[in-house]
């Protein structure tokens, strides 16, 4: 199934020359391998349906006319409110098809990580991976585990996401080099991250719903207490740090009050050799030595993770990235810097985008429906290859992430199953906000960006009604040759 998968055109861009082929999501993708399943396939089994629509080589492409006459009667009255701001681009040749407020700078909520996605391909690569470190502290015995923003360390094998490290490997590696030295402490160091720990404008009920967690350097599975929950909204420590220090000493076999807060010791390096060990009469590594360390998916899987079921915490582990990367500090206010300095320097409209989170949870983001309309062309395009890989996470319509029970349903007004493996989108939702942007393919095979934001959807408009709302407009996209 999963070679099948990985046969499927996402998307592509003809007239361009550029093509998008990679899957997406597949949980084995460049991450930990597929398990082998026992047998051969059995060869009267018909190949699975494509998942995705393919966009055509010589697809006829839509007219502005066309595209404003299938989208003005949803829009015209629409229950989403008097602030429907709307953008439709033919990335192929650049054309604008649609506008209706396309450079008002509106709330996008979690849409703004189609933004974090973006600038942490550009300024640490696909590849790159975030270390977790344990070091000898100053005293013998003592051991320091040094947080670098990994959101999905995990404490064994049975973590919440794929291929992540793991603080029972990191336990053995230590115990290993330490040779005849027993640990008898654990000092936590998460100084990386300078805080606050929650950005200023989130609602009040970010730490506490389910969605999102006070924002350390050290943590295990997005500072889930259960990773083995598999709903989305999950209860999140309250100290993720200190909760993860206690999980690293119970892998050490030390007790939750052998664990404190503090730094690892000046010109911590990583010299030491963990798979050696200490050599018998060496004595204990010498302060600040490396006793292991274990490594995160690389960026690319960390923003498939983020983007399919919009990650709150891995979107502000992402961000962090992006402001190490730029030499800022791993902040709120740091990483919003950062990912400010990148967008300008993609060339794309920076006073369009101004973001103060990785995760669009913040009110005072402001991105304009033109300005992610031109991230995602940007991307599909090719110029920057890298910005491409944001594509195998983005949710796609009735199949996957948020996406995975939308598209599939009509009630007698405007239908949406046309959205159904046409649609790869980024949703966002905050009381009040509903948008929708990424990308989608007509019934003729273009393949079309757009973005959907709804600032001042009213109260009485319940969040599935927004949605459906939404999912009409870019199924009516999917639908129509628009000609």
């Amino acid at each position: 199934m999963l070679a099948a998968l990985a046969a499927v055109l996402v998307v592509g861009l003809a007239a361009a020359g550029v093509a998008v082929v990679q899957p997406g999501p597949v949980a084995g993708w460049l991450g930990e391998a597929p398990a082998t399943p026992d047998g051969a396939a059995d060869p009267s089994e018909p190949p699975p349906p494509p998942v995705l629509t393919a966009a055509g080589t010589a697809a006829p492409a839509p007219t502005p006319d066309g595209i404003r006459a299938a989208l003005t009667p949803l829009i015209n009255g629409s229950i989403l409110g008097n602030e429907v701001n709307i953008s439709v681009v033919d990335p192929a040749g650049g054309e604008v098809l649609y506008e209706a407020g396309q450079e008002t700078p509106t709330v996008p909520a979690s849409t703004t990580k189609l933004v974090t996605a973006a600038t942490v391909l550009a300024a640490r690569g696909p590849a790159y991976r975030i270390a977790t470190r344990v070091v000898a502290g100053a005293n013998p015995g003592e051991v320091v585990i040094v947080g670098a923003g990994d959101p999905t360390l995990a404490v064994n094998g049975t973590g919440w996401y794929p291929g992540a490290g793991r603080l029972d490997r990191l336990a053995g590696q230590v115990k290993t080099a330490l040779g005849g030295t027993r640990p008898t402490k654990v000092i936590v160091d998460g100084s990386l991250f300078p805080g606050p720990e929650l950005e200023p404008a989130w609602d009040s009920d970010i730490p506490t719903g389910g969605f999102g967690a006070v924002i350390t350097a050290l943590m295990t599975d997005g500072a889930r207490i259960n990773p083995k929950d598999p709903g989305r909204a999950q209860a999140r420590y309250a100290d993720p740090d200190i909760a993860a220090g206690r999980l690293f000493a119970e892998q050490l076999g030390l007790p939750a009050s052998a664990v404190r807060k503090g730094q690892a010791p000046a010109g911590a390096t990583g010299t030491a050799s963990p798979a050696a060990g200490a050599s018998p009469g060496a004595g204990p590594p010498a302060a600040g030595a490396e006793l292991g360390r274990v490594e995160s998916p690389p960026v690319i899987r960390l923003v498939e993770f983020m983007l399919e079921n919009s990650d709150n915490v891995v979107g502000e582990a992402l961000a962090r990235q992006v402001a190490l990367a730029r030499n800022k500090p791993a902040s709120f206010e740091g990483a919003a810097a950062a990912m400010d300095e990148v967008v300008a320097e993609l060339g794309l409209p920076a006073n369009e985008i101004d973001v103060f989170d990785g995760s669009g949870l913040s009110r005072s983001n402001r991105i304009t429906p033109s300005g992610l309309t031109d991230l995602l062309t940007l991307a599909a395009k090719g110029s920057r290859p890298e910005l491409g890989d944001l594509f195998p996470g983005l949710p796609v319509g009735a199949w996957s992430g948020s996406l995975s029970e939308r598209f599939d349903r009509s009630d007698g007004a405007e239908p949406t199953t046309a959205g159904a493996g046409a649609v790869r989108a980024k949703t966002g939702t905050l009381s009040g906000v509903h948008a929708i942007a990424g990308m989608v393919t007509t019934v003729d095979g273009r393949l079309l960006t757009f973005a959907v934001l709804a600032n001042k959807v009213p109260d009485s408009v319940s969040i599935d009604r927004a949605r459906l709302e939404l999912d009409r407009i870019a199924a009516a996209l999917a639908a129509c040759g628009c000609r």
